[in-house]
């Protein structure tokens, strides 16, 4: 079976766009739409507004920093809970683990939503495979994926517990520039850094350009979330980066 592609957005993509672009994700066969949670941002009511639009496409927040939004201050309302993932993450705390384990707890409380864990490095993956539903990995090549997801199914046993990747995505040579700026920015953010020189990868490594990137991907982790990137993020680009990349879909099947 394939795996499971998604499409993923920054957080601070318009309502409207959101709203414009879900069906089109929706009906092109791709898996879930992910929004990741950036100041100026708010993942959950894009994905109340992509729900609106939809009706069997998965919604997915990836991830909220829990030390700057806690749990018991976010609106779930209208995310219809059977196909939601709530991402949550540990932004910058002091105390990361605790802060995330607290996190889930709390989520269960509230919704019955799937529970996915921003998990950068091992003891929060194991935390993911031992607590949460899933474990969203980053900035990761095949190889690398391949080893943390293998990591997480083992430590989770008989749980079910997906892996999931963010990969960052561009369709289009003028989007080449955008990705290398990205690239660059986690490249001096500390914790990636060091994460990139313990794994022995270059981040532009961990990137895809093109259907056969793509392939390289497929059967490594249960889920991968092309977070696209585009010379502007407008919306036109966005169709376009959704109608090329689900062409890549259909040419591997």
């Amino acid at each position: 079976m394939r795996t499971p592609v998604s499409i993923g957005l920054i957080g601070t993509t318009d309502a409207s766009v959101v709203a414009a672009l879900a069906p089109r994700i929706e009906r092109l066969g791709f898996h879930a739409l992910w929004l990741n949670d950036v100041p100026g941002g708010d993942s959950l009511a894009g994905l109340r507004a992509a729900a609106g639009a939809t009706s069997s496409l998965r919604l997915a927040t990836g991830v909220i920093p829990l030390d700057r939004r806690p749990v018991d201050t976010l609106d779930l309302s209208g995310l219809p809970q059977e196909r939601t993932s709530v991402g949550i993450g540990s932004g910058r705390t002091a105390h990361p683990l605790a802060l995330v384990e607290q996190g889930v707890a709390r989520l269960r409380e509230r919704s019955d939503a799937e529970i996915v864990v921003g998990a950068l490095g091992p003891r929060m993956r194991r935390l993911a495979a031992e607590q949460a539903d899933g474990a969203l990995l980053n900035w990761l090549t095949p190889h690398t994926a391949a080893a943390a997801t293998a990591e997480l199914h083992e430590t989770a046993g008989d749980r079910p517990v997906r892996s999931v990747l963010y990969v960052r995505t561009v369709a289009e040579a003028a989007a080449r520039a955008a990705l290398d700026a990205e690239v660059e920015r986690y490249e001096h953010v500390p914790t990636y850094a060091a994460n990139f020189a313990r794994l022995g990868i270059r981040p532009i490594d961990a990137t895809i350009d093109g259907a056969r990137d793509l392939a390289a991907y497929e059967s490594t982790v249960d889920e991968i979330v092309l977070r696209a990137i585009t010379p502007s993020g407008s919306r036109a680009e966005l169709e376009r980066f959704v109608d090329d990349t689900a062409e890549w879909l259909e040419g591997a099947d």
